[in-house]
């Protein structure tokens, strides 16, 4: 619902709870009033952030998220990435344990390559959701304290950072928490840089699986079949691998994966084109979920980044 604040006053520094942030990040963190009220007074709240916050696109059923994100142009477009980009993935790789062909998805389905970073103000954005999306106000709260830290630390012009209608930034959009905790500077030229250093974006989405416990040499799903009810027992437990493989026959899920019996496991059901599909997920497909926690998310990413490998190697 959008606060009634946004439009009863335009100027942000006469909200009240404007000037309670602006007081905890003066007594919190340091920062001078003076340059943080020259900011506020710049900022635009924006209702279309909210109208756009409202219907994501991770509210759709499968077989209508799929072809947003795997398509001819989204895989070709990877295979040059990976082609324009063949030794810092190998580096990334070798240095992270994270396949090429999963960092290159993670950008493709973010930002379609970097053609798609956004345009909005992060700073609007941000302030936005903040205070004026009370769903989220906290999350994003704590998000637009992390950006005004991170535009601090990096020396960004806080004013003119660019991202998604959420506050993401960059090429693998990056919200400002995650900018802080795993951006890298994989180029070593002193600045960590998401919008036009390959190496710091490839790097950086590495990192960030990696700190999230990606398994190295690890697989991620594999296509499944059931009977019966038993496997509605899985389905209730979610995505997070609460089984193990061993347990797969007693609930009826059979899967032509070869799978250690103590390999840890959960089960997913996507509403597909002609009825549903099943799939056995592993910790890596839960580790994709820590960058956005939409199953539908993580399989796209994994769906992708396979075709992408395919065609590289020549498969299809």
């Amino acid at each position: 619902m959008l606060s009634a604040c946004l439009s009863a006053k335009p100027n942000p520094l006469e909200r009240d709870d404007i000037q309670t942030f602006i007081n905890e990040m003066v007594s919190e963190h340091d920062f001078k009033r003076a340059e943080l009220e020259n900011v506020f007074k710049q900022v635009k709240l924006r209702e279309d952030i909210i109208k756009t916050m409202t219907r994501p696109a991770e509210g759709k059923p499968w077989h209508q998220y799929r072809p947003i994100f795997i398509t001819e142009k989204r895989i070709n477009g990877g295979v040059k990435f990976w082609q324009e980009n063949t030794e810092l993935l190998a580096q990334a790789e070798q240095k992270y344990g994270v396949p090429a062909q999963i960092i290159v998805a993670i950008i493709g389905v973010e930002t379609y390559y970097g053609r798609h970073a956004g345009n909005h103000r992060v700073i609007d954005a941000l302030s936005t959701l903040a205070f004026d999306y009370p769903p989220r106000s906290k999350f994003f709260s704590k998000e637009l304290q992390h950006y005004l830290l991170m535009t601090r630390e990096e020396n960004f012009d806080p004013l003119a950072m660019l991202g998604s209608y959420a506050g993401a930034m960059g090429q693998p959009q990056f919200i400002p928490s995650s900018f802080r905790e795993y951006a890298v500077d994989f180029d070593k030229d002193g600045t960590r840089d998401l919008w036009t250093s390959r190496a710091d974006i490839i790097g950086s989405v590495a990192n960030y699986f990696k700190r999230h416990k990606w398994q190295a040499g690890g697989s991620v799903a594999f296509p499944a079949k059931v009977k019966g009810k038993r496997h509605k027992e899985m389905l209730e437990k979610g995505y997070k691998p609460k089984f193990t493989a061993g347990e797969l026959k007693k609930h009826k899920v059979k899967t032509t994966a070869k799978l250690a019996n103590e390999e840890s496991v959960a089960l997913l059901k996507l509403d597909g084109t002609t009825g549903p599909e099943y799939w056995v997920t592993l910790n890596n497909f839960y580790v994709i979920t820590r960058y956005n926690h939409s199953p539908l998310y993580a399989m796209a990413v994994y769906r992708l980044s396979e075709a992408i490998r395919s065609v590289r190697d020549g498969g299809v």
